[in-house]
């Protein structure tokens, strides 16, 4: 499965319990959705999805 695919789903990677619950909230009211995940050579990526839905980023950390 793809890591868009995983971040679609709801599986948001290695979230802390904090970005966790903010995502649940997001999901009832709408705003940002955040997942992160570690690929194979240990490197973390992370998935963004604008409040609006209207746009979703895949950031590296020498992106962010």
């Amino acid at each position: 499965m793809s890591l868009l695919q995983r971040h679609v789903q709801g599986d948001w990677g290695d979230l802390t319990t904090e970005d966790f619950e903010a995502n649940r909230l997001a999901l009832r009211e709408g705003f940002r959705l955040l997942s992160s995940y570690r690929i194979s050579d240990g490197v973390k990526v992370w998935i963004i999805t604008e409040a609006d839905r209207s746009v979703t980023t895949v950031l590296l950390p020498e992106d962010y």
